[in-house]
């Protein structure tokens, strides 16, 4: 994992516990938070369901492109 991944990974982590953090002190009804809360984090997986496929296609291609610029018979 390189340094840019880990901050990217580390902000999106601090930004997601600050939203949680934020809708828990919030004066809203418990169901209201819920629904919030539900829909939110149904984004989220799909954001980082997206994000991680395409990391791996994209490390499957790297792959693939390192296997054809091997010289054969090394």
């Amino acid at each position: 994992m390189t340094t840019t991944s880990k901050i990217v990974l580390g902000v999106l982590g601090a930004v997601a516990a600050g939203v949680v953090i934020g809708m828990m002190v919030a004066p809203e009804k418990g169901s209201d938070l819920r629904k919030k809360l539900k829909k939110t984090t149904d984004g989220w997986a799909d954001t980082l369901g997206n994000l991680f496929s395409k990391v791996k296609d994209e490390a499957e291609n790297t792959k693939s492109n390192f296997k054809n610029t091997m010289p054969t018979g090394a």
